[in-house]
């Protein structure tokens, strides 16, 4: 036990060393309005100025596979990660030496409770690819079926649930005592990143993941999505089909010629638009390493172990700021990101709606080829709600990279199409489909029961209510009056009162005691009136740092938009 504690001590001190190394980067402690003005420029890190990006990149993949997960999250963060590093944190590599063949049997075995042999035709030994998690292998079934299997690393998950708590105790001091920390609570983001994490480890969890956006996809036949195999998966082995298939960005120019890709461009973005605005999913990791072109002209989709949900209330605000921005109505657009954020106590509305208003207006401006990129856009509106003092959802910023590496994907796929008048498109029908679901039969239905419950109960209440009144019981609660800056007020003047009051009265004491001509001497002075002065003014500057240091601070003011 002494052992683990001091190597959990080890391991938070080699964390806080690296935070520390780059306390002056920007890292985590937001945007000024001049970096959120300049807007999110994937190419502004080109040059010398890249240098210290790179060097982050470097001590995250050094520091682990957790902090490698870290990374690829903080990529999607332009609120609390200057554009440089964002740009650096793209490139960071999830690539390592593969274990050897024998650990791999012996996870396989352990998870499957059978030797390879038996389950297996063949189980081919150098890996499809490695990654700090897992890595992937090649085999055939007893029928004949070609499948992939996905293996985890051996130990990894202690020493991800030991980082995992290091970060935990870390970012909770640093929410207590920073001003980055009150503003963009490292906590909570520790927490939902602990969650999904975790949630990777499951290879369960990636299986089930890929029956429903299979299912989701049923529309879309041009999109591809590997089944898993459930009586050869576990927590620790995931079998699936085998897909062949090159890398969207390997695409070559003669295949484009021979085959029409804009098709296939257009399903991506549609199938994805679905996903997040019908289905309220949104897949982490859409980078065009993970989509595959195959030899029957369709696109597989891969990796889906980081899937994040949003919910419907969220997704339809998210809606409605995507369809306001495509339209070019800027103060539409803020309104919607002020509703789905949290104001701060500096929050300055009248700036942020000014500023996104021109984002939306020169992002209108723009069609064709030539068109801004949605997920650029949404990344400017969460830059520069953080710069403005508005906390905008981690969702948010995860709608604005999907987006953009779906461009991307398209992009390479057909470097002439058009995603803004494909999304704007998209986005037209999904209107229309909800429109009509809300005036379904069944909507409506719903709708009039919730009514006639209202109508029935609303007499009943109301007489309650007059009873209360007239029997002089009637109550009102304020809550929230523990956080106010009065508490904090009083409670600061209560110290210094009573600081005040302890030291005079000792000081006082030791005065009379002064007059004292026999007995112990100390100083030159009565013993005891001595030991009362000392005692005093130590106790008296104690409690002058205390009360400067411990004074409880309410908590800055937020304000979350309306649910």
């Amino acid at each position: 036990m002494t052992g683990k504690t001091e190597s959990g001590l080890a391991r938070a001190a080699q964390i806080l060393t690296f935070l520390l190394k780059y306390r002056d980067a920007g890292i985590f402690t937001g945007l000024d309005m001049d970096d959120a003005a300049a807007g999110f420029d994937p190419e502004a890190a080109d040059g010398d100025a890249s240098a210290k990006p790179e060097a982050f990149v470097n001590d995250l993949e050094a520091l682990g596979p957790t902090f490698v997960k870290i990374g690829q999250a903080l990529s999607t963060r332009p609120d609390m990660v200057p554009p440089a590093y964002l740009t650096a944190l793209e490139r960071i590599q999830d690539k390592v030496d593969p274990i050897s063949i024998s650990d791999v049997r012996a996870v396989v075995e352990e998870e499957l409770g059978a030797k390879i042999s038996q389950v297996f035709a063949s189980f081919e030994e150098a890996p499809l690819g490695s990654a700090s998690l897992a890595q992937v292998h090649r085999a055939t079934l007893r029928d004949g079926r070609d499948v992939a299997v996905k293996v985890q690393r051996p130990g990894i998950t202690e020493g991800i649930h030991a980082d995992l708590d290091a970060l935990a105790g870390i970012a909770a001091q640093a929410d207590r005592w920073t001003d980055a920390g009150r503003r963009t609570h490292f906590s909570e983001w520790v927490h939902e990143f602990r969650k999904a994490l975790l949630s990777e480890l499951d290879y369960r969890t990636e299986a089930e993941n890929l029956e429903r956006f299979s299912s989701h996809f049923d529309d879309y036949p041009e999109l591809f999505v590997p089944l898993p195999l459930w009586d050869l998966t576990r927590k620790r082995v995931l079998t699936m089909t085998l897909v062949k298939g090159v890398k969207v960005t390997e695409v070559t120019g003669l295949r484009r010629t021979e085959q029409d890709m804009s098709p296939l461009a257009t399903a991506v973005m549609r199938g994805y638009l679905d996903q997040v605005f019908v289905h309220g999913e949104i897949h982490a990791d859409p980078h065009p390493g993970n989509l595959l072109v195959t030899a029957d002209e369709r696109i597989a989709l891969l990796d889906l172990g980081m899937v994040a949900h949003v919910p419907p209330r969220q997704r339809e605000r998210l809606l409605k700021l995507l369809f306001a921005a495509v339209d070019g109505r800027g103060e539409e657009v803020a309104k919607e990101a002020i509703a789905l954020g949290t104001r701060l106590e500096d929050f300055d509305e009248t700036r942020y709606t000014r500023e996104v208003s021109q984002v939306v207006a020169r992002y209108a401006a723009r069609s064709g080829a030539r068109s801004q990129s949605e997920g650029r856009l949404v990344l400017e509106l969460v830059m520069l709600a953080s710069a403005c003092g508005l906390r905008t959802p981690p969702e948010m910023s995860l709608l604005g990279k999907t987006l953009l590496n779906l461009e991307a994907v398209c992009r390479a796929l057909d470097p002439e199409i058009d995603v803004k008048r494909i999304v704007e498109d998209h986005l037209e029908t999904i209107m229309r489909q909800r429109l009509k679901h809300a005036f379904s039969p069944a909507r409506l239905a719903s709708e009039a029961m919730e009514l006639q419950a209202l109508v029935r109960e609303a007499p009943a209440k109301l007489s309650d209510i007059l009873s209360l009144a007239a029997d002089n019981r009637l109550q009102v609660r304020l809550a929230g009056l523990e956080d106010s800056p009065l508490m904090e007020n009083l409670q600061k003047i209560a110290n210094r009162i009573s600081t005040g009051i302890i030291t005079a009265s000792l000081i006082l004491a030791s005065a009379f005691l002064m007059r004292l001509d026999g007995g112990p001497r100390l100083f030159g002075y009565p013993a005891l009136a001595a030991v009362l002065f000392i005692v005093a003014a130590s106790l008296g500057l104690a409690m002058v740092i205390s009360a400067l240091l411990r004074d409880r601070k309410a908590k800055p003011r937020e304000v979350s938009g309306p649910r």
